[in-house]
């Protein structure tokens, strides 16, 4: 049983407010802690936060001309806010995109070893953590000598989850890791952030839009509209909430409703009337 109390904060997002453009307020007060060791979900709809939230952590944000202009993010306890993403990077801090962004024209191999970039550990090293992503991801090892752009979306999340890994990371921010992908795939995708999280003591924070398998698989979650955090707990407990159940699990105390029914519903949340 993980028990997020007990835990050592490895991260921890202190009422941030981030802006594009000098102009268009997108987070408005977002704090969140991740323990170390534990699988941390953001969850909520398009558009919610989620992808700005994990870019102002791994400071992404600039390329798109956005800042954290209020708040600090920490982490092991060292201010982060304005640190570079190549420092993060060397520091376990790695994020995976949404969209996978694989490098079309190398191997699936020369994907995953371009994750060890900034390691200085030694090739034998290396040899051994690619083994190790095989085992993780037995896919890979067939698909091995395959030109990336040419593999499957499923492939292709493998491919990045596996470069990510190469980097011996502390914590990976995962991005949307089931958009695009068929039902079958998206769980096998989080088994094996499960795996990574219990045989490597690798800490996840994912963002996801499928609430459902999101909180079968985290220990923790956040519940984020328009930018804010309006709900957050123990996996377990966000599962059985009433109002997680109705407006992002399509179910109620009378049974499962349509989703226009739930769309509808949304107008009524109680923690934003």
């Amino acid at each position: 049983m993980f028990d997020a109390e007990n835990r050592e904060t490895l991260l921890d997002v202190n009422n941030i407010e981030v802006i594009y453009n000098h102009v268009i307020l997108v987070l408005k007060g977002v704090s969140l802690t991740v323990p170390k060791g534990g699988i941390t979900a953001l969850l909520g709809g398009n558009g919610a936060g989620k992808t700005t939230t994990l870019k102002a952590i791994s400071n992404l944000l600039a390329s798109e001309r956005g800042e954290v202009t209020k708040g600090s993010i920490t982490y092991q306890g060292d201010n982060i806010t304005a640190q570079d993403p190549a420092s993060l990077v060397r520091r376990g801090v790695i994020q995976v995109m949404e969209g996978r962004h694989c490098f079309e024209h190398l191997t699936v191999e020369e994907n995953l070893l371009t994750g060890a970039y900034t390691r200085r550990d030694g090739s034998a090293a290396i040899k051994r953590d690619l083994e190790m992503v095989y085992e993780y991801f037995p896919r890979l090892r067939e698909r091995r000598k395959s030109q990336a752009g040419y593999t499957s979306g499923g492939e292709q999340q493998m491919t990045a989850m596996g470069r990510a890994l190469m980097s011996r990371p502390q914590m990976i921010l995962l991005d949307e890791p089931s958009m695009g992908l068929a039902p079958q795939l998206v769980e096998q995708i989080f088994q094996i952030v499960k795996a990574v999280n219990e045989g490597e003591g690798v800490t996840f924070l994912l963002a996801e839009q499928n609430t459902n398998v999101a909180l079968r698989y985290a220990h923790q979650g956040y519940i984020l509209e328009n930018g804010r955090v309006v709900m957050e707990g123990p996996a377990a407990q966000l599962r059985e909430n009433p109002d997680v159940k109705e407006f992002y699990l399509g179910m109620s105390d009378e049974g499962r409703k349509s989703f226009r029914d739930v769309r509808s519903y949304r107008r009524r949340k109680r923690w934003l009337a």
